[in-house]
């Protein structure tokens, strides 16, 4: 092909200045022939892809249509089911609540409810109307000083840095005018987040970000400073993430701004990447002394620490902790391996961390089982986007929900999956200036308050279905899950519910005998 495309350049070439003689005016035409063979000649001379080096010029349609492979996936190939990780209908009941558009489905549903692992939910012939006030959670225990009324539906925590200063100032916006709480995420409080005025939940994670020292330890100065301010409702400290439990925070250095390395106080030209780690706690018993040191710091504000399951018998080791001292958490936010990132390796979105459901459950099974769950609140994030989704949720356990992908396709993301390049077309998750200014805050402020608003009436709607009031009486055998073509089973069937204090009483009858005989205090 090589020598095919230099034949061809040379013959082009002697043809066009042959037929000038005729016609000079075709002579323009080397303005189009001439880069196309420097194209072709670099082609050939670099060694990087052997594609191009072996197909010169016509090589390259190659990198084009992988490089629009996913839009090409999206508007062309997929059905409306398809689509990972939202398909073409969960993005779309989405984009129709956020725009305030027809958001009803015609002709009855698309799914084959005879498939394996189709899931609904069984109502009442005596159907209710909750009251909305019911879709609130207050959050704080007996040593919280201001508890935070918040609602059963929440952004889930996403920087700024992963994602842009106009998707950062429109999804906090839109929370003040929802009245819901708005995650920083692990990058720490920056003016985006603090300028509309709406409540945040301030996460702390392993970099320390906005309360870090020049080492990159926890400041407490820096921290109380911060925790002070009235926007900041809450605190949570990160221990992992359900996309890369194990692995510390990645922001690519393509996304890092010089004003984003001023609030983190990182170096610039790097990729920064959190540690794996906490530094301020080694063990459980440490970890509950800090949340006692973040709440004294705070003016008693709610603290509370997210993670994503992993051995069970490191978080079974954090409830003896706070049995041993009596320090409890007023939150817990359990993460689900199937929850979304702005950049991870393979291998820990695929294959590390378990997913939410299950999560979830042995969460909530841990805390009844140790007479602990009334005086801590549980919250669910990990691909929460609809009435029915959230309703799942709380059957498991949750007293509330966060989502963070949903809420960036109400913003507008298209699911492009360029969050991780710096080339995200929509302006959400990236830093580049001509694409973050095509994102108007004030449109997509309002697109983000219309679905959570509509989300959490279709979840009311839901519970109401069931003959239920409130949120609390929902439980695991109101979900019904096909788990083969023959059988059909509950929640309460799949996930077994422990009685209060049957951890203490009999651990042999919980699954967790092993894991809670194998917890410790003193170390992970």
């Amino acid at each position: 092909m090589r020598i095919l495309f230099l034949s061809l350049s040379a013959l082009v070439v002697a043809l066009v200045a042959g037929l000038s003689f005729l016609w000079q005016p075709i002579l323009w035409s080397y303005v189009i022939i001439l880069p196309a063979i420097g194209r072709g000649v670099v082609d050939m001379l670099q060694t990087k892809q052997a594609i191009r080096r072996n197909f010169p010029l016509i090589g390259n349609a190659r990198y084009l249509m992988e490089m629009i492979r996913p839009e090409i996936n999206q508007y062309f190939v997929e059905s409306n089911s398809d689509g990972k990780p939202f398909s073409r209908n969960d993005r779309s009941v989405i984009y129709q609540r956020a725009k305030g558009d027809l958001d009803t489905l015609p002709f009855g549903t698309q799914k084959d409810v005879y498939e394996t692992g189709y899931e609904w939910i069984n109502h009442s012939l005596a159907p209710v109307h909750p009251d909305p006030a019911e879709a609130r959670v207050l959050i704080g225990g007996a040593d919280c000083k201001q508890p935070y009324s918040a609602s059963i539906f929440n952004v889930s925590g996403m920087s700024y840095g992963s994602l842009s200063k106009n998707a950062v100032l429109a999804l906090n916006a839109g929370a003040k005018m929802g009245n819901f709480a708005h995650s920083t995420g692990e990058g720490g409080l920056s003016p985006y987040h603090l300028e509309p005025g709406g409540d945040l939940v301030w996460q702390i994670g392993t970099g320390y970000f906005s309360c870090r020292d020049k080492q990159g330890r926890f400041n407490p100065d820096a921290f109380a400073e911060r925790a002070a301010l009235p926007n900041v409702k809450m605190i949570e400290i990160k221990l992992s993430q359900g996309a890369k439990p194990g692995h510390g925070g990645i922001l690519p250095a393509a996304k890092l701004t010089q004003e984003i390395v001023d609030i983190r106080g990182v170096e610039p030209g790097h990729d920064v990447i959190s540690p794996p780690a906490h530094s301020s706690f080694r063990t459980p018993l440490e970890m509950v002394h800090f949340i006692k040191k973040l709440r004294d710091l705070s003016g008693g504000k709610p603290i509370g620490f997210k993670l994503c399951v992993g051995k069970r018998h490191e978080f079974l080791g954090i409830v003896k902790a706070m049995l041993d001292t009596g320090i409890l958490p007023d939150f817990i936010t359990v993460d689900g391996g199937e929850g979304g990132t702005g950049a991870a390796p393979i291998e820990f979105s695929d294959s590390v961390g378990t997913p939410l459901n299950e999560g979830l459950s042995f969460v909530h099974n841990a805390l009844v089982g140790t007479e602990l769950r009334d005086h801590i609140k549980v919250i669910a994030s990990g691909k929460v986007n609809t009435g029915f989704a959230l309703a799942t949720k709380v059957a498991l356990g949750a007293d509330a929900c966060n989502a963070a992908r949903a809420m960036m396709i109400a913003l507008g993301c298209i699911q492009a999956l360029r969050c991780n390049s710096n080339a995200c077309p929509t302006g959400v998750a990236t830093q580049d200036a001509a694409l973050v200014n095509g994102l108007h805050v004030g449109d997509k402020s309002q697109r983000v308050a219309r679905y959570h608003r509509e989300t959490v009436k279709s979840f009311m709607e839901v519970l109401g279905a069931t003959g239920l009031a409130r949120p609390r009486d929902l439980k695991p055998w109101f979900i019904m899950k096909r788990v083969s073509a023959m059988e059909i089973r509950s929640y309460a069937d799949i996930y077994p519910h422990l009685e209060p204090g049957q951890l203490f009483r009999n651990p042999e009858t919980t699954g967790m005998s092993r894991a809670w005989a194998q917890a410790s205090v003193a170390q992970f």
